[in-house]
């Protein structure tokens, strides 16, 4: 049993095509959840993710919201292509909810002005350790972004929309409604939106100067200069952020809630494992549980699954698909593959039993939802230390910083964690850690951004399930 419209079939034309456009979600997300972060630091705005996906973010179409985690800081929500006006009963005078919707010049609709723009240069040389001999690299490299956006906020007021609860009823008999209920999934409608006022355009140059690797830690070096320009055209009327009430549905009737309970973390009170690296550890036992019990084969097929897609931007989101699938529907129609890096694992998940591959399934999306905090090149330095055997130390590392950030923004990083065989173990190490907001120095002290927390949880978690399946019980 599938959902109408989302049946996912993923053809070679569809796998390229969603090729191109990965760099522009990326800079789309940046864009939205920078204007959220302005916007509304401490609320509960959420950004829009996927420039593919803003249709169905707008006012009154209903969406359904991901389990969310502690790494996490604001909720995710899948689109369900349905509004409200589609499960609600015909009303006693036969008009429609979308003239809830404010026009352009009505007073539920605000205009905004922001604009951003940034430069990151970094000079020097650095002396990098490489197979078979040593190469000191000189140079500089830099990054700029730039934009400037009208923005409109559009607003339902709940005044309206509990006149309309009381003139409407819900259609229980509506087939997507009845499946919803079968998943105890809840449903959520789309109350405020912030929009393009018009056509704005977002744009990333970077560049390399002379004998420089710009990113050390791949391995190539451009000699010369390099440039890279990358640019995204958001249309007016896209929707950047948004807000949603859930919906309580009992018989033919509905309410909002306005006031949902918030997520709190559950902190253990152990004395090793205390406040957020507690919590972060019994999350990730309690969600992928199942992973410590596979056979060591399995977890070789896994283990080779999740490589394969942290290194191809296509096979992650036909993963993440075709998981979200089972998940929302239990199709095992969905596990099929063109992918040969894919076609092993979903060959068995096909055969396992409906427990287990619900198991296996939430395992796996919670394992990609960590991936997905995290930047694609990150993605490449955790397939050179899974390759180097260095992911149990590297946990170590984001362990023992864990423990002590929450007590203090500067701490000093225990030296035998940052001691590699290889110098460039080491540079990947802190690399890698810099990207997630952490800046570890040659004397030890280290310190942490103000985005660090939620990069560095997703970091754990990422290097926490890279370890358990790279060493099977």
């Amino acid at each position: 049993m599938s959902f109408p419209h989302q049946q996912r079939i993923w053809h070679k034309s569809t796998l390229l095509w969603i090729k191109n456009s990965s760099s522009c979600n990326r800079m789309f997300k940046k864009v939205t959840q920078s204007i959220v972060k302005q916007m509304d630091p401490d609320g509960d705005l959420v950004p829009v993710r996927s420039m593919l996906d803003h249709e169905h973010f707008r006012p009154l179409w209903l969406v359904r919201r991901k389990k969310q985690t502690i790494f996490q800081r604001s909720p995710r929500y899948k689109q369900t292509w349905y509004r409200l006006e589609d499960v609600l009963l015909p009303g006693q005078d036969g008009k429609s909810s979308e003239s809830l919707i404010p026009n352009g010049g009505e007073q539920d609709s605000r205009q905004f002005l922001i604009k951003k723009s940034g430069t990151d240069r970094i000079d020097g040389s650095l002396i990098v350790p490489a197979d078979p001999a040593r190469a000191e690299l000189k140079g500089a490299a830099s990054l700029a972004s730039e934009w400037s956006i009208k923005l409109q906020k559009k607003h339902i007021p709940p005044a309206k929309l509990e006149a309309l609860k009381t003139e409407r009823k819900i259609n229980t008999n509506h087939t997507f409604l009845q499946q919803l209920q079968k998943t105890g999934q809840n449903l959520y409608v789309v109350h405020e939106t912030i929009e393009t006022l018009e056509e704005a355009s977002y744009q990333e140059i970077s560049e390399a100067d002379g004998n420089f690797m710009a990113q050390f830690y791949v391995k190539f070096c451009a000699k010369g200069t390099r440039g890279n320009k990358q640019s995204i055209t958001i249309p007016k009327g896209c929707t950047l952020a948004f807000r949603a009430f859930k919906l309580a549905i009992s018989d033919a009737t509905w309410d909002l809630c306005y006031m949902p309970r918030k997520q709190t973390l559950r902190l253990a009170s152990d004395d090793v494992l205390e406040g957020i690296l507690g919590a972060l550890e019994a999350e990730v036992k309690r969600n992928c549980h199942i992973l410590s019990m596979l056979s060591s084969q399995l977890s070789i097929i896994l283990l080779k699954a999740i490589k394969a897609v942290m290194g191809d931007r296509n096979l992650f989101q036909e993963l993440s698909h075709k998981m979200e699938a089972v998940l929302d529907e239990g199709d095992r129609g969905e596990l099929k593959t063109e992918s040969a890096a894919l076609k092993d694992l979903l060959s068995r998940l096909h055969h396992s039993s409906a427990d287990i591959l619900l198991s296996m399934a939430a395992a796996i999306t919670y394992t990609l939802d960590a991936l997905e905090e995290l930047s694609e090149d990150q993605h490449l330095l955790l397939l050179e230390s899974l390759e180097n055997k260095i992911v149990s130390q590297q946990l170590k590392l984001v362990e023992s910083i864990l423990k002590q950030r929450e007590y203090r923004k500067g701490f000093s990083a225990d030296p035998s964690l940052l001691s590699f065989s290889r110098e460039r173990d080491r540079q990947v190490t802190i690399a890698m850690m810099e990207m997630s907001g952490v800046k570890l120095r040659e004397d030890g002290s280290a310190a942490c951004t103000e985005d660090a927390s939620s990069a560095t949880e997703a970091l754990y978690v990422s290097l926490y399930i890279l370890n358990l399946l790279s060493n099977p019980c």
